[in-house]
């Protein structure tokens, strides 16, 4: 459920998407750097944006340096320095992963899952010591969306809200002390989380179809077994694209109250181009083509 929120590369100057890979690649160094190296691999999109997002609304300008990297130590690549935006949403990162692999394991019981969620044992655990406020609540949605999910929930509004309140929650650094600048995060994170579970599940349509899981966009809208699946897509499409339209101006409306200091024009490429174009490329193929990495 996880990266969607990305620059449109085509539209980015070249100064500006090498400053955004210095946000993707110095969120990885951080989450190498607080924890271990094997969570480097739960770096995904949407964290990046929100550390280049909580960046800009600090005064001090965010320093680039050129670092080796662990992929390819011989080139060197431009790394963000750690702040605190970048120190946040590693661990925010690592917990999300974590119930994410729990999730799968109670859920699939996918031994991958399972596998996968031991090296983060104990930087879930020194991540709930820093942010328990953070990890009790993100928890608390969690199991709630559980439970919808469990109970076949079919008014997609509802799992979507569930979800919503979690992006809420993380959109908010404790670092953030104006209430102005609180209640508009707030907003922009609920309609992020709400857009990313909306869109992540007429995305998994045929995988849910086929694997029998839980998708509240086949409950309600009364998907038959014996229906076509490029037609039912066909026929909620409409739907669907009114309801993520609608959540795109939310952010963008919220995002045009924050004082913005820096990137302003790689957040207005993300926010403006690359959330459309993602939400398009989903919506009228059915497909996600994998991105490759930065």
């Amino acid at each position: 459920m996880f990266g969607y929120i990305m620059p449109y590369k085509d539209e980015l100057k070249v100064r500006e998407y090498r400053v955004f890979k210095g946000y993707y690649c110095g969120l990885c160094k951080t989450l190498g750097r607080e924890f271990n190296q094997i969570v480097r691999l739960g770096l995904n999109y949407d964290l990046t944006f929100l550390a280049l997002l909580l960046s800009s609304l600090e005064n001090k300008r965010d320093k680039l340096k050129g670092e080796a990297c662990i992929s390819n130590p011989f080139k060197k690549k431009t790394i963000i320095q750690q702040n605190n935006s970048l120190k946040y949403t590693s661990y925010i990162s690592v917990i999300l992963i974590y119930f994410k692999l729990i999730d799968d394991w109670r859920d699939e019981k996918s031994i991958p899952s399972l596998l996968a969620s031991i090296p983060y044992i104990l930087p879930v655990k020194k991540a709930k010591k820093t942010y328990e406020d953070k990890y009790d609540i993100i928890k608390h949605y969690l199991n709630q969306l559980i439970k919808l999910e469990k109970n076949n929930c079919e008014v997609i509004d509802e799992s979507a809200n569930t979800f919503a309140k979690i992006m809420e929650e993380i959109a908010v650094a404790p670092f953030i002390i104006d209430e102005k600048e609180i209640r508009i995060l707030k907003w922009l994170g609920y309609n992020m989380g709400r857009w990313i579970y909306i869109l992540d599940a007429f995305n998994d349509i045929e995988k849910d179809i086929k694997e029998k899981n839980y998708n509240p966009i086949l409950l309600q809208y009364k998907y038959n077994k014996s229906e076509d699946i490029e037609e039912f897509k066909s026929r909620i499409r409409d739907s669907i694209e009114f309801t993520l339209t609608f959540t795109l101006d939310n952010i963008a409306k919220s995002f045009e109250l924050l004082d913005i200091k820096q990137n302003k024009e790689i957040i207005e490429n993300i926010i403006y181009i690359g959330t459309r174009h993602k939400m398009n490329k989903i919506l009228r193929k059915g497909v996600v083509i994998n991105e490759k990495s930065l």
